[in-house]
């Protein structure tokens, strides 16, 4: 988005905030991906006036959720973006890195915020270290819309895959996420993301297995540059919105999460609704969605070795894979953004009204 276009539409927002009041105001990026993606899915399954905006400005007597902590700091001068005191404030912290520049603040922050939520019980342990009162935080886990995201009808898989130029005997590996530094290209990797370690394993498949490589996701050159290297064949689309994604997830025959720290990711749960395989190392909500060997596998943190094997054994043996798509439809049911709306409401909006 160019400055002009930021300008613009903040200024929107703070007039909507003025004229459009409501009792839950969840504070989203102005990009169009995931954060904003989890404040549309929260706020229209909830039973409260509620609505979704990009600044604080302008908001009163309200519960301001800011849906990703980075959006409550003020990086260049080492502020908060306090919203009026009239308003009570929650912050969503998904995981934690240990070289971000706003952690050196957060016995301040702690101070304004009334409500800490995070996703997974790891990031939760975490955040108590860093002196945030355990009372104070909630764990309410990522969602995912199960009418978007469904398995294939054999057809529709064969229809997609011709559509994407893949061969019926490739196996397709899929990866959608942002894994590079920044909005642009990408061709700096964020390490904390495991780009590297998904190429590696993929490399590790490819001398094995016919593979074919899906990506989806914004920056995605360092990925791109590591597969043309190795010869990997991959199709890559840049999308506008996450449920964009489903057809993609309808093509991939396994999916591998390689991060070295999450909130969710929700591409665990966007495959076990899609009837994908999922292998994840123990990052996020891993641990508190997979149950390994049942409905996925998890390893350790940039175990490559693992991710390789694993791999190789879901696609080696048919029955596995069968059981572990049936328990992992089972196991996302429960995470349905119209049931995790409902916790948000229940766990968070009304413990703080």
């Amino acid at each position: 988005m160019s400055t002009l276009n930021l300008i613009i539409s903040g200024i929107f927002h703070v007039i909507k905030n003025y004229i459009y009041r409501t009792k839950i105001v969840y504070i989203v990026e102005n990009e169009n991906w995931s954060i904003k993606h989890d404040g549309i899915s929260i706020t229209k399954n909830l039973n409260l006036k509620s609505k979704i905006t990009t600044t604080h400005y302008g908001i009163r007597n309200s519960i301001v959720h800011y849906g990703y902590i980075n959006i409550f700091f003020r990086e260049s001068n080492r502020t908060l973006r306090l919203p009026h005191k009239s308003n009570k404030i929650i912050v969503t912290w998904f995981h934690i890195a240990p070289d971000v520049a706003f952690l050196d603040y957060i016995p301040e922050a702690i101070k304004y915020v009334d409500f800490w939520h995070t996703s997974c019980q790891l990031t939760k342990n975490e955040m108590i270290t860093f002196g945030v009162p355990e009372e104070k935080i909630v764990v309410i886990p990522l969602g995912v819309s199960t009418k978007v995201f469904s398995p294939p009808l054999l057809e529709e898989k064969m229809y997609l895959r011709e559509k994407f130029g893949i061969d019926n005997k490739k196996i397709v590996i899929g990866s959608y996420q942002k894994d590079g530094i920044g909005w642009e290209e990408g061709l700096t990797p964020k390490l904390i993301k495991g780009p590297d370690i998904f190429c590696d394993v993929v490399e590790n498949l490819a001398k094995k297995i016919d593979i074919f490589v899906l990506l989806t996701g914004p920056a995605r050159g360092y990925v791109k540059k590591r597969l043309e290297k190795a010869g990997i064949p991959y199709h890559y689309d840049f999308l506008d919105n996450p449920d964009e994604l489903a057809p993609y997830y309808k093509v991939t025959d396994l999916y591998i999460v390689t991060s070295r720290a999450e909130g969710g990711p929700k591409q665990i749960l966007e495959s076990m609704a899609s009837g994908v395989p999922v292998i994840s190392t123990c990052v996020g909500m891993a641990p508190d969605v997979i149950i390994d060997g049942e409905n996925g596998f998890i390893v350790e943190v940039e175990d490559v070795k693992a991710l390789t094997q694993r791999a190789l054994q879901i696609l080696d043996n048919e029955s596995m894979r069968r059981d572990m798509i049936s328990m992992g439809l089972k196991t996302v049911e429960q995470y349905d953004w119209s049931i995790i709306a409902k916790q948000y409401q229940e766990k968070l909006y009304k413990e703080i009204s």
